[in-house]
């Protein structure tokens, strides 16, 4: 069993690092073998609409961009499971997200209405969200109807649903008296981070664990 994790943060310490770490602690606990891929370490762009992944004649399925991005690709057609995690800036994943499942997705669908996808396999995946937003906040909006969104394209690719993990009103300085933050009590953060996110944290691991076992 091998298992990838995408942090599509830029932050490599901080909350949706530190879920998907515990994620892969709970796969590896299963015998796993665990991989976490930070992406802003690497220099790629999104989907440049070549179309080469649709091609008969080259390479079907695959995308042919040759940038930082391309080794990372190539990793997730043998892996067992992948989970994929993002702080929401503005309302949506992070870019650095978006342009790898641009990628990812993309060359594995093709215009072919009997065919779904092109992914060698089936595989489970998951995919964590950390936010500032509360609850209730997120219930408001109707975010996550919006980030489904991708949930069900990347379950139309890999041919299994998507486990998700939302994290709510997460602590996003470690010192707020240096930033100007005054909508926000701190106080009501630290308690959130002290309370609240070592229980994210343990949905993380058992989410790790479930994958690595196949439970899903």
């Amino acid at each position: 069993m091998n298992i990838i994790a995408l942090n599509g943060s830029p932050r490599k310490t901080w909350n949706t690092a530190t879920l998907l770490s515990k994620a892969l602690e709970g796969a590896a606990s299963q015998g796993a073998e665990t991989e976490l891929i930070h992406l802003n370490d690497l220099n790629y762009k999104g989907c440049v609409s070549c179309f080469a992944c649709k091609r008969k004649d080259g390479q079907h399925g695959k995308c042919a961009v040759k940038d930082d991005l391309a080794e990372v690709l190539e990793k997730l057609e043998t892996v067992d499971a992948i989970i994929f995690g993002s702080p929401i800036y503005y309302m949506s994943i992070t870019a650095g997200m978006t342009a790898l499942l641009e990628r990812f997705l993309f060359s594995h669908s093709i215009y072919n209405p009997e065919i779904a996808t092109v992914y060698p396999r089936k595989i489970q995946a998951g995919f964590i969200y950390t936010m500032n937003a509360t609850e209730k906040q997120v219930e408001q909006f109707g975010l996550k109807q919006s980030l489904n969104l991708h949930e069900i394209m990347i379950e139309k690719t890999i041919g299994k649903p998507v486990t998700s993990l939302y994290s709510y009103d997460t602590y996003q300085f470690s010192d707020y008296e240096k930033y100007e933050s005054s909508m926000f009590s701190e106080e009501a953060k630290a308690k959130q981070k002290a309370e609240q996110f070592p229980l994210d944290c343990q949905r993380a691991f058992e989410m790790g664990v479930k994958l690595a076992s196949d439970e899903i």
